[in-house]
Order: structure tokens, then sequence, then C-alpha cells
């Protein structure tokens, strides 16, 4: 089975560098730009399913990419973005210490009070991906959020803590897997 990987395309809030998280965002015209460019690169790929994040931003990049409506996409709460709790719509810039030091270094600093640790990410993606196993699917499209891709990606690769952190996925980015 194939399984691409793709981060929904840029919303405002990706623009003004805000923390996401489960905020509910839909994409901009530049994501919606990206989308269309990242159909035109799968144009000759057939998916058997389509799974998605419950976030607007993944749906709308799923159903433009597949041309499916997105009534027929999987949704899937597992790979939901991370939560980011207290610190959704907040700057980048002005996370303070901890949450800085933890979303460079998550594989060794502790996720601060009110956001999702590492363990969790890597057991929704865990238990995502083993579900994916017993399915007859040739290519699978995976669309959902930076925070989840890293965990997804580190799963897959067999990383340490199940996370690939680095490089950070870009918006529209695919990722492709032989799973």
């Amino acid at each position: 089975m194939n399984i691409y990987l793709t981060r929904h395309g840029e919303t405002r809030l990706n623009k003004d560098e805000l923390m996401q998280g489960h905020v509910d965002e839909p994409l901009s015209e530049v994501g919606i730009a990206q989308a269309h460019q990242t159909k035109e690169a799968l144009k000759d790929i057939k998916f058997d399913a389509v799974y998605v994040s419950p976030l607007t931003r993944a749906r709308q990049t799923a159903s433009i990419i597949s041309g499916l409506p997105e009534e027929e996409l999987i949704v899937d709460d597992r790979i939901i973005e991370v939560s980011f709790g207290p610190y959704e719509l907040k700057p980048y810039r002005k996370l303070g210490l901890w949450m800085t030091a933890y979303w460079v270094l998550p594989e060794f600093i502790p996720a601060p009070k009110g956001v999702e640790n590492t363990k969790s990410m890597v057991a929704r993606s865990r238990s995502f991906l083993e579900e994916l196993k017993t399915k007859d699917y040739e290519n699978v499209l995976v669309v959902c959020h930076g925070g989840i891709i890293r965990a997804l990606c580190g799963v897959l690769e067999h990383r340490f803590k199940g996370l690939k952190w680095r490089p950070r996925p870009k918006n529209c980015e695919v990722r492709k897997y032989e799973l």
C-alpha cells in the first residue's frame, strides 16, 4: 500500500504565524492554490481511499486534491492536529520558553500543561496506521496537519520515540510511504 501523507494548504493563521491546533480555520486563497498544485502533481494516481482530519482546512485540501466531495472523505479523529491548549492562537514568537523548548525538542522536553504530549500523538498515529494496514488499498491519500504528520512519519520510519520532527512539513507537501 502506498500512503501519500499531505499537510493541508495555508490558512490565514499560518500566514500570520499563529498556533492553530484545534482552531477550525479554512484555507486561504494561497492554500486553495497550493491544494490545486498538489492535485496537479498527483493527477496520475488513483486513490482507493482518502482519509482526513475533521478540521475544515484538511477537509478542503483533501477534497480539492482528490476531486471528491467532502461527504465522501473518510474523517478520522486520530489524525486531527495536536491540541496546543492555552497556546492556540498565540504568535509563534511569543509562546514563552517552555512551549518554545518543547516545540523545538519534543523528543526530550515534556509538553507544557494543557498541550497534547508526544506519547499521545504517537499512540494516535500508531493506532491509525495499524488499522490502515488491515485495508486492501493500493493508494491512500491522508490529509492532516504539521504536528501529527511528524508522529505519523516517525511511526512509519521507526524513529526515536516515534517522531520525525525535522524537517517541518510545508503546506501541501506530500510525503510518500509504503506500508
